[in-house]
């Protein structure tokens, strides 16, 4: 472990501050209390990063995921104990789910109370211990400044993760003389393999050149390690089909020919028929979630062999067995993996598959309604499919997923593997923050924006001019859609306006006196022909802007493989009275 020349006695509090500048932080999040005051007596007297208060920890969590995923940098929370280290469970939860590279660092009591019941003591480390790739309790001051350092390298390395540092209060006022800051560090149990191993690499290569029928499944994994071009390259040398997985958005140019768009329960038809028809599977980066594989005895029946790259050893063969598995980051094994492959022709399996996606489209019906497809599909072309979208949780994520073609790396984020309503505004303002040069576009339902609705304030008082999209269709969209298709549509518990006594209803909340209340932007669109004005104005104004879409209320999302079920049993929507060609 290398370490930098000797500095004057810190206290905890200084070391903290000092190893956030050192880290090359540029934003923290968080929320006060007394536990972690220390620290932020501190905290204004840098300049060298900005600290957002939000207005929840929850929101400061996912506040910093979205900065870290379309960044590639570690986003960082500060937050005090008890409430306030337990608050941001869920937003590690999904950080944790879908491995983004998030420091949160944790007020604790002191070090003499732990244990004893102390106001605002809860066990940080026993309860976040499921639900992060490694935590900390930090019980000396010799210990704090490598543990900072082993957090971040922790986070940022491998397979990423959220990392927690709980901090106890006389440790924080505790002063460390001589004080150094590692440059490096080197952790003896944890080292990530990032160069894969030759002899698999050659013998993936060799099953690519034999395949007739392969495909390309592209996961998050891909992202993280921004391989686009060693996937493009592969794609069109090898004439291999790709398809990603709802987090690998982006990993693969959604307008290139032999893109077939998402896969798994909402994807694609033609992705779905391609998977299901595959002699070899790549996988690069993605982990067969369930979503993706529904009945793991059905899925791709026709497959003899399965190629499986992944820097997290345990991902590989967890639900579906790798025949060659590859340890090591996707772009070093993928550039290497390219040196062995030769030029390839699968002019009848590409043909097999275009011709399907040409045949069986996305499609909503073009009838004058407002519908929520169209919503997406306007925003696409108005923004010229630059902008970096950050979904919510439900069939407003769906859409996102369809109706917006992403081009690049980090241009998607959402909530995958925990699926969590409230994530999508907080960490579109940490992704605009990390990004104050581009346009960034929550997608939201009415359901999953109010979950994280006090975040307004942060938006406001920040000035994050992040764009809102609410697809305001008065229920628990998808939770509706099950209910309609799998419980007689017994609409339980889902409804989310006020019923009146003539059998209408009043939508609650008015969007757009909140918005007047919060000082941002407020925009009502009921009707096709208004779509158009209220994204452009929402785009030229300098501030936040929520627009509030009051779409069709009973659409649904499809193709849909019900869960469990295999390709075979797709729904294409066919029958439904909302669905159509466009």
């Amino acid at each position: 472990m290398g370490k930098s020349s000797a500095k004057p006695s810190y206290t905890g509090a200084e070391i903290v501050v000092d190893a956030l500048e050192r880290e090359g932080v540029e934003v923290v999040f968080g929320y006060p209390g007394g536990a972690i005051l220390d620290v932020f007596d501190k905290l204004n007297q840098t300049k060298k990063f900005r600290f957002v208060l939000t207005r929840h920890e929850q929101g400061a969590g996912h506040a910093a995921d979205g900065y870290a995923r379309s960044s590639g940098k570690v986003g960082v929370v500060i937050v005090t104990s008890g409430p306030g280290a337990t608050n941001t469970v869920t937003a590690l939860a999904t950080a944790h789910m879908d491995s983004a590279p998030i420091v949160v660092i944790t007020g604790q009591v002191a070090t003499a109370a732990i244990g004893n019941d102390a106001f605002q003591e809860a066990d940080v480390v026993g309860i976040t211990r499921p639900v992060t790739k490694h935590n900390f309790l930090v019980k000396r001051i010799e210990d704090l400044p490598v543990t900072l350092k082993q957090a971040f390298y922790i986070a940022r390395s491998g397979r990423p993760g959220p990392v927690v540092v709980d901090l106890p209060k006389d440790v924080q006022k505790a002063a460390l003389p001589g004080y150094q800051y590692p440059d490096t560090v080197e952790i003896r149990s944890y080292k990530p393999v990032r160069e894969g191993n030759i002899a698999q690499i050659k013998k993936a290569a060799a099953a690519i050149q034999r395949a007739k029928r392969p495909v390309l499944y592209v996961g998050q994994g891909a992202v993280s390690s921004e391989c686009q071009k060693e996937l493009v390259e592969l794609a069109e040398r090898c004439d291999i089909p790709v398809t990603t997985t709802l987090l690998g958005l982006g990993a693969f140019p959604e307008t290139h020919d032999l893109a077939l768009h998402m896969l798994g329960m909402h994807g694609t038809e033609y992705a779905n028929f391609a998977m299901h028809e595959t002699d070899l599977i790549i996988a690069v980066g993605a982990r067969f979630d369930d979503r993706v594989t529904g009945a793991l005895d059905r899925f791709a029946p026709r497959r003899e062999g399965v190629i499986h790259i992944d820097i997290d050893p345990s991902s590989i063969s967890k639900s579906i067995e790798a025949t060659i598995p590859v340890v090591g980051d996707c772009r070093s094994v993928l550039r290497e993996l390219l040196k062995h492959l030769k030029p390839a022709k699968r002019p009848e399996w590409v043909k097999q598959v275009l011709d399907l996606k040409a045949a069986r489209p996305l499609r909503f019906a073009n009838d004058g309604k407002l519908h929520p497809q169209y919503v997406i599909d306007r925003l696409y072309h108005l923004t010229k499919g630059e902008a970096i979208i950050v979904a919510d949780v439900g069939q407003n994520q769906m859409w996102s997923a369809h109706y917006y073609h992403y081009t690049r790396p980090r241009q998607f984020l959402s909530s995958g593997g925990l699926g969590t309503m409230g994530y999508g505004f907080p960490a579109a303002i940490g992704a605009q923050l990390a990004n104050p040069d581009q346009t960034v576009v929550c997608i939201a339902g009415d359901g999953g924006i109010q979950m994280n609705i006090q975040e307004m304030a942060t938006a406001s008082i920040e000035n994050v001019p992040v764009k809102v999209m609410i697809l305001n269709n008065s229920y628990l969209g998808m939770v509706r859609q099950w209910q309609q298709h799998f419980y007689k549509r017994n609409y339980s518990g889902v409804f989310l306006h006020r019923r009146l006594p003539d059998g209408g209803f009043e939508y609650v909340p008015d969007f757009v006196k909140l918005c007047e209340a919060y000082g941002t932007l407020g925009i009502c669109v009921t009707k096709r022909e208004d779509v158009d004005e209220a994204i452009r104005t929402a785009l030229r104004t300098p501030k936040c802007v929520f627009v509030d879409f009051h779409v069709e209320q009973e659409e649904n999302v499809w193709p849909m493989i019900p869960a469990g079920q295999s390709f075979k049993e797709i729904m294409t929507g066919d029958e439904d009275p909302q669905h159509g060609l466009a």
